[in-house]
């Protein structure tokens, strides 16, 4: 099995080289409690046999400032591809994208919009803020992958975005959040559903999504993730370990998201753990 772990965060010992200056100003807990490095993700990596990781930026300790993530990129280019921010409504958000992707070797590009707490402000209106036209219109014709944290309540401002932006590439951070309150039937999975006629949508399986799902009164976890294979297919589902924002080693968050996925099939689950990621990413296997 080759894995591709698809949302890793890493931040420096070296404040000063890289000083901490977080969105909405507060800094996230896991970075004060159990901060990992460049260097111990990958020896995280490989204790949990992981070929490759997406380095997601980490904005609620870096803000809009990419540095560090981007020189751990040149130092591990065969083990990682990267998922930069920048803020999305200001003016210079396509320059700033084409130096971070063009220039320091970025590979996505990564908007929060909800994630349950007030410490990140939504940007203006949402997904579909006017202001945002351009950047959409950059990473779609350049096939970058965006990676949206979001709710599903989101559902419909992002379906504006993806009606104008059709072969845009998106990367539903912790599964979208779908709500999975409503008992067996999961009525309101439809809402998040809505986005699968969209053939480049991708669901990211994480740690937060499944504990979302664990503490839905009614909900079968496993069930759940069988609706959203069988809504967008196991090809647009991918797996994510979220460390160290979620605590635990590495290979425990693997473990406990592999152990969910007994009930598909080796190809199905073969996609989940790293080929859709290693196409999405267009990551070649690494030859060792």
């Amino acid at each position: 099995m080759r894995y591709f772990d698809t949302h890793t965060h890493a931040i420096s010992s070296d404040a000063d080289t890289y000083p901490p200056k977080p969105l909405g100003g507060t800094r996230s807990e896991w970075s004060q409690t159990r901060p990992v490095d460049v260097t111990g993700l990958i020896r995280s990596l490989d204790d949990a046999g992981v070929e490759r990781a997406a380095l997601v930026h980490a904005s609620t300790v870096y803000g809009f400032d990419n540095r560090y993530a981007a020189d751990a990129l040149a130092k591990y280019p065969d083990r990682l591809v990267g998922v930069c921010a920048v803020d999305f409504l200001s003016d210079s958000a396509v320059p700033d994208l084409r130096h971070w992707i063009e220039e320091r070797g970025f590979s996505g590009v990564r908007i929060r919009v909800s994630d349950g707490t007030t410490k990140v402000p939504t940007p203006g209106s949402g997904l579909s803020d006017e202001r945002m036209a351009a950047v959409w219109d950059y990473v779609e014709s350049r096939g970058v992958p965006v990676c949206i944290q979001m709710h599903s309540k989101d559902t419909g401002k992002l379906l504006q975005v993806l009606e104008a932006h059709p072969t845009l590439t998106v990367l539903l951070d912790h599964a979208g959040r779908p709500d999975a309150s409503g008992g067996p039937s999961y009525p309101k999975l439809d809402e998040l559903g809505q986005l699968a006629r969209f053939p480049r949508v991708n669901l990211k399986i994480t740690p937060p999504a499944l504990r979302r799902l664990k503490d839905t009164e009614g909900a079968d976890v496993v069930e759940v993730l069988r609706r959203l294979a069988g809504i967008f297919g196991a090809d647009h589902l991918m797996w994510g370990s979220n460390f160290p924002a979620s605590d635990g080693s590495l290979k425990d968050l693997r473990d406990s998201i592999e152990g969910l996925l007994s009930w598909m099939s080796p190809d199905e689950r073969a996609e989940v753990l790293g080929g859709t990621a290693a196409r999405v990413y267009n990551a070649p296997a690494i030859n060792r």
